[in-house]
């Protein structure tokens, strides 16, 4: 039965709805219903605009202390979840690991050191799947990041870098190693990534998911304009010799547009060329280190150099991972240094502030790891059955990663407002709740209201957006846009919601922004009249 015929029939509740629905609508696309058109006749000439003309859409509010449904609309139908599948994934490391849980990332040596400081073997870094690994540490204990994270500068214009070294978590383990006497190492520097099996992440941003994370496994790029004519200034981060860069990108006159190409020639060397505008902000692209074992073998001994130990092993070799000795084995060497995280309550909030796909991606392998189970499908069986526990209706949804993106990856309204209500009765409630995203403060949701508008700040919540070429036609489909959270309305009712518009078309002026500035208007619907 469509909201239109459900209105005639007059069911209990739904007369209410449709005019709420129709009162957002109108608020949204600034189409007034007439004081001469009926409320049926609005509805009809809304929920026919060319925008959702082929759009598939759902939504469920809900009373977060008793369930009462505020509003509901093919609630129990199958969407897209675009990036609010990490409301899910994020839910079940935090049962699974706590919030006050922290990585651990230890040095061991294979081999004796002598009086002078050498040791006859080799220093092997164990990968605990640390996903910042030091190098978002901000002077006052929390992950720095940006609205616009780094992982998607090839396709976000407002990406930026954030101000810690990505290197910092390297370095401090390499002064641990200075401080436990060792001096010289005539074996070589290896990198155990056994942790679990790697895998793919998916949505946008790095593709693979490994248990070693250096600067998101990225190299930064960032261009400064200087003087038209002139070369653009270049800033490579992680500064490492493990990469050798040609840029002729230059900087050119201020009613340009930037325009960048990476060439990878392979072993570490690129060749950019390009413009930036003068004038104009600094201009970020990233590109994925090959191998992340290698990587972070090369910049763990350049860290030792710089800290006075010698190795003996050749600095930009591979990983060389036939050399590792059994796992466990690796667990009864003396340890030389450890680096431990933060507590794991800031790597949720960065995963979904930002909705950093990378990271999310990784959740599922880490839970897996946890049982000593090494793949992605064993951890998204332990979330399977976390979901159930927590009252989720499991069943009737479908996932394949951890970060949304995956042709697997659908959910309804109904099971999404079933994990949120749930979440919102445990414990660590409010650890989960301040690491979603403010609207119009901050992460994902810091552009979708104006400053003055009365819901800013009263809606935490997770985004989705997903979009795919129309090649056919020159296009873009947006298969999905989503927003799923927490509200507090005027009358200071707290509200759970989860919201999907799958299968618009992006064109005419009409872009992903357009439906997340509605989605934020429908909120300030929400927010005006309960």
């Amino acid at each position: 039965m469509s909201l239109i015929e459900s209105l005639r029939d007059g069911k209990s509740g739904v007369i209410r709805n449709a005019l709420l629905l129709g009162f957002v609508f109108c608020l949204a696309w600034g189409n007034p219903l007439g004081a001469q058109e009926t409320l049926i006749q609005g509805l009809e000439k809304i929920t026919q605009s060319p925008r959702f003309k082929h759009a598939h859409w759902g939504a469920l509010f809900v009373d977060r202390e008793t369930g009462q449904v505020v509003f509901e609309h093919n609630t129990d139908k199958l969407f897209i979840p675009a990036s609010t599948t990490k409301l899910y994934s994020v839910a079940t490391a935090l049962k699974e690991f706590g919030a006050e849980y922290r990585f651990r990332t230890p040095v061991v040596r294979r081999g004796d050191v002598s009086p002078e400081g050498v040791l006859e073997g080799d220093l092997i870094l164990v990968a605990s799947g640390d996903l910042s690994f030091g190098g978002r540490t901000s002077p006052e204990g929390t992950l720095a990041f940006a609205d616009g994270d780094h992982t998607y500068a090839n396709g976000n214009p407002d990406a930026e870098l954030t101000a810690p070294d990505p290197l910092a978590g390297i370095q401090e383990l390499a002064e641990q190693i200075a401080k436990s006497g060792i001096r010289r190492v005539r074996g070589d520097v290896l990198i155990d990534d056994r942790l679990f099996e790697k895998a793919e992440s998916s949505g946008s941003g790095p593709s693979q998911v490994t248990p070693v994370l250096i600067n998101d496994n990225l190299i930064d790029f960032q261009f400064k304009p200087t003087q038209p004519g002139l070369p653009a200034e270049l800033v490579v981060r992680p500064a490492t010799s493990a990469f050798q860069v040609e840029s002729k990108v230059l900087t050119v006159g201020s009613d340009q547009s930037p325009e960048i190409e990476i060439r990878d020639l392979g072993s570490g060397r690129f060749s950019i060329t390009g413009q930036v505008p003068a004038g104009h902000t600094p201009v970020l692209r990233v590109h994925e280190v090959a191998d992340a074992a290698s990587l972070a073998r090369t910049v763990l001994i350049e860290a030792l150099l710089r800290k006075g130990i010698q190795a003996d092993a050749p600095t930009l070799a591979e990983a060389q991972k036939d050399r590792l000795p059994r796992v466990d084995e690796v667990k009864t060497l003396p340890k030389v240094a450890e680096l431990t995280s933060l507590p794991f309550s800031e790597s949720i909030k960065l995963i979904l502030k930002v909705s950093h796909n990378l990271h999310a991606s990784t959740l599922p392998l880490l839970v897996a790891a946890n049982h000593g189970e090494t793949t992605l499908a064993a951890g998204l069986k332990r979330q399977h059955d976390f979901l159930k526990e927590a009252g989720v209706e499991v069943e009737t949804i479908s996932f394949a990663g951890g970060a949304g993106g995956t042709r697997s990856d659908y959910v309804t309204p109904r099971a999404t407002v079933q994990l949120l209500r749930y979440m919102a009765t445990r414990p660590d409630f409010p650890i989960y709740q301040a690491a979603l995203p403010r609207l119009g403060v901050d992460g994902t949701l810091a552009k979708n209201i104006p400053p003055d508008s009365a819901v800013r700040d009263k809606v935490q919540a997770k985004t989705g957006t997903l979009y795919t070429g129309n090649t056919m036609n020159g296009t873009t489909l947006m298969t999905s846009k989503a927003l799923a959270g927490y509200m507090t309305t005027a009358k200071g009712k707290n509200l759970i919601f989860a919201m999907f518009v799958n299968n618009a078309h992006l064109r005419d002026g009409v872009t992903a922004k357009t439906f997340g500035d509605d989605l934020g208007k429908f909120c300030e619907a929400i927010y005006l009249k309960e």
